[in-house]
């Protein structure tokens, strides 16, 4: 085990209202969630809400080259989607929004979909499943089981609603570093590091990707947007998550969530 992987009381309160302010960038943005905004609108709303209010630090912008503060993808856009100003949204869309905040060199890491004007039947049910299999994981997350269990629950339920996980891309370690370790994959891999145990003041993200079609994926030419390969439909639900004694506490809880941030899952 990397000790560097424990977070200390010092390091968890750092994290945890890093957190809460990415949480608060995904609640505020809500309302201007509507036809003929532009992702890039989103984009700057954003930005200017976490450097002016939070003082804050959009963990985005720069990394890697990344040239925004959150990454907006739409319909089959899986993530990473770069925001801009040609883009607008339209009736029946649906968006993931992901946002991470540093505050005082420590990051909270979160996303979440939202429906353009009323959603398809296919959009509502892919949204829900995805965001179903996030909290299947959280109620299974305490000491003493291993990570790969995570992600087994992740794609048999998904599976089992006909729908795909992306493989490609994963959940991460969080502190300092906006991606730390361990990789948190949301697939069933029995072959990999995942043999590690969950342990008390682990902190890390659990975000899948869900596909309406098969789960491959293609990165277009700007080299940060990946959509889905068959162009079907794609959505993801994040959330910065503390290990605890019994369960888990959920660092970026918004308010329009039906589930507590505190978790007991020592049954």
């Amino acid at each position: 085990m990397n000790n560097k992987m424990i977070k200390n009381n010092e390091e968890i309160n750092k994290i945890r209202i890093a957190g809460k302010l990415a949480a608060e960038v995904l609640d505020m943005i809500e309302d201007y969630i509507e036809p003929n905004i532009t992702t890039e609108d989103l984009n700057q709303i954003c930005h200017n809400y976490i450097i002016n209010k939070q003082k804050a630090t959009p963990a985005c912008l720069g990394y890697n080259g990344y040239p925004k503060s959150i990454c907006t993808s739409v319909n089959d856009i899986v993530c990473h989607g770069i925001p801009n100003a040609q883009k607008k949204l339209k009736k029946g869309d649906i968006i993931n929004i992901d946002v991470t905040i540093i505050k005082d060199g420590y990051h909270g890491d979160t996303s979440t979909m939202f429906y353009v004007g009323n959603p398809s039947i296919l959009s509502k049910r892919l949204c829900n499943v995805a965001q179903n299999s996030l909290y299947l994981a959280l109620r299974l997350i305490k000491p003493g089981i291993p990570l790969r269990i995570l992600g087994e629950s992740i794609e048999k339920y998904v599976k089992c609603k006909n729908f795909s996980v992306v493989h490609e891309y994963c959940g991460h370690g969080i502190g300092k570093l906006f991606h730390e370790e361990p990789q948190v994959l949301h697939y069933n891999e029995t072959n990999n590091h995942q043999n590690i145990i969950l342990q008390t003041g682990m902190i890390f993200t659990v975000e899948p990707m869900v596909n309406a079609g098969k789960r491959y994926v293609r990165c277009m030419k700007d080299r940060w947007t990946i959509k889905t390969k068959d162009h079907s439909l794609s959505a993801q639900y994040e959330h910065t998550i503390l290990v605890t004694q019994y369960g888990c506490e959920i660092l970026t809880l918004q308010k329009k969530e039906d589930i507590t941030s505190i978790l007991i899952n020592n049954d």
